[in-house]
């Protein structure tokens, strides 16, 4: 089943205003993680990477190709929690970033 075209355009713009808070944050990189990095098998590759470099090179960087190939969009997320656990005790509150991510969260969790 393929979602309606202003859904995925709702998707589309969520997924560029991450992007946006994480370069207001400081927190867009430009270089890549290694290979090694990227292929963890645990949940938001805790193991590896930062949560913010897993939205970055893994979330926005699928999401962009799913919508791009068409491919159906993930029927349940939740990240805001975890971005809410990362910016925890930080300097930076971030929230902009997770209510960026609550947004998501609810446009992919309804479908």
């Amino acid at each position: 089943m393929t979602e309606p075209q202003d859904h995925i355009g709702l998707v589309a713009d969520s997924l560029l205003r991450i992007e946006m808070e994480l370069r207001q944050l400081g927190l867009w990189e430009a270089e890549r993680p290694s290979s090694e990095a990227l292929q963890s098998t645990q949940p938001f590759c805790i193991d590896t990477l930062e949560f913010t470099q897993w939205l970055q090179f893994v979330f926005v960087a699928r999401m962009k190709v799913i919508i791009e190939e068409r491919h159906p969009l993930p029927a349940v997320s939740g990240m805001a929690p975890m971005a809410e656990e990362h910016f925890r005790g930080r300097p930076e509150s971030g929230q902009s970033l997770i209510q960026a991510l609550e947004e998501i969260d609810q446009l992919l969790s309804r479908g």
